[in-house]
């Protein structure tokens, strides 16, 4: 199977669950209940409700055409500004008004709420916090600063703010959702998966796996997976191993090994390190996030050495899409030979497709060029290659999922390859 088939699944699990939080802050951006809404603010919210941002954002500047100086209709501006995907414009209005009613904590909110959706957590948190000390009394703006909480990796301190909103408002619908969602969800995920790759010139190859994922704390990642292959004829097993350490703002820096029952068919052993790096980008409309991840990959074989250098950069675009672009460098060293370097690249665009409460279906394609699975044998040689593929992934609640993937690769000397293959993960 090409490297580019394995690249639909990502682990992100983190980021998932800050949509999630995130979603209900938005609901929680609704007027206090115990006020009268204004006919006005019923034809934004029906305008919202429809997607129709246009409508929306028509009926609230007519409203700063008649009060241009009422900070809540600025806020309605800035509110749907966020709910429309317009986040640095919708954060951009909400500093205007802080400069000049500091003391709202419907503006907090909404400002602390949009830095949840960029998964600006310690911001978010700083907001929110904020927003409670102005209003200690209402609920809703608990159950936002246990969202920030949680994406900061605050379990316990989530959990107890949620608890205090209940109390506050035992009929809190979205704070009851929220504190049944962290209570469902688990540190470990446990993932089964299976692929094949159907060849025009040889036999079938299957290969399946086991993957358990800990989340030991906010800074400490564990993985560890177990494989087994059938090639040609042969089997062959093998053994994964890694640790990751997020060092805050300076990243996550994993490092990981394998050892392989290898047959001639995958390398006896294995080593690798990566690390990864996000960045915030203000001021920009078009690209909320950037984040690069570099590894180095040590591949020994009975014949082969091979070393690969592998660099990703991955953007966050507006709606959650994402565009990848990775590059690899390699360097293989037969017994007898000299050493010899190949570059490949792969592109991918990730899209939602839909999602109502914890459902969520996303999909995403991608292109390859030259890629080549270094940690098969039949995968290296003297071949070039075209690879086309996508794949599709439904979270079906909050602690499962299933994923899947297919692809299509040209080689030369009129050679083709198809390869799919699924996974599911639990999380407990």
């Amino acid at each position: 199977m090409s490297t580019a088939g394995v690249i639909v699944y990502k682990r992100r699990r983190s980021r998932n669950t800050v949509m999630c939080f995130a979603g209900l802050c938005l609901c929680s951006l609704a007027v206090n209940a115990q006020a009268i809404m204004p006919p006005w603010q019923q034809e934004v919210r029906r305008s919202a409700e429809q997607k129709n941002w246009t409508a929306a954002m028509a009926i609230v500047n007519r409203q700063i055409e008649l009060m241009p100086h009422d900070a809540d209709v600025r806020g309605w501006r800035a509110r749907v500004l966020s709910w429309s995907g317009k986040l640095v414009e919708a954060e951009i209005e909400y500093n205007e008004l802080l400069a000049t009613v500091p003391g709202d904590p419907d503006i907090w909110l909404g400002l602390g709420s949009l830095y949840l959706r960029e998964g600006r957590g310690k911001e978010a948190l700083q907001a929110l916090t904020r927003a409670v000390e102005l209003d200690p009394q209402r609920a809703d703006l608990r159950v936002a600063r246990a969202g920030a909480l949680r994406t900061l990796g605050l379990q316990n301190e989530a959990k107890l703010e949620l608890e205090r909103a209940l109390d506050l408002d035992p009929k809190n619908d979205d704070g009851r959702a929220a504190l049944i969602a962290l209570r469902g969800e688990g540190r470990h995920e446990l993932r089964l998966g299976v692929n094949s790759d159907l060849f025009s010139f040889a036999d079938a190859n299957q290969d399946g796996g086991i993957t358990i994922i800990s989340h030991w704390s906010q800074r400490w990642v564990s993985m560890t997976s177990g494989s087994g292959y059938h090639r040609g004829g042969t089997g062959a097993e093998k053994f994964t191993a890694s640790l990751s350490r997020n060092f805050g703002g300076w990243g996550t820096v994993t490092l990981g090994g394998a050892l392989g029952h290898d047959n001639g068919v995958i390398p006896k052993h294995e080593a690798f390190f990566e690390t990864d790096h996000g960045f915030r980008l203000h001021g920009t409309p078009f690209v909320h996030g950037l984040e690069i991840v570099y590894g180095q990959h040590w591949y020994w074989y009975r014949t082969a050495r091979i070393l690969t250098f592998n660099e990703m950069t991955l953007l966050y675009l507006p709606g959650d899409w994402t565009w990848s672009l990775g590059l690899t460098g390699s360097q293989s060293h037969f017994s007898g030979t000299g050493s010899e370097w190949r570059p490949s690249g792969v592109a991918r665009l990730g899209f939602p497709i839909a999602s109502r409460e914890q459902r969520r279906l996303g999909g995403n394609v991608f292109y390859a060029v030259g890629t080549e699975n270094f940690a098969h044998i039949d995968q290296i040689g003297e071949f070039a290659s075209h690879t086309y593929g996508g794949g599709l992934r439904l979270q079906f609640s909050g602690r499962q999922d299933i994923a899947g993937f297919a692809a299509y690769q040209r080689r030369s000397q009129d050679r083709t390859e198809a390869s799919f293959g699924f996974s599911y993960g639990i999380r407990f």
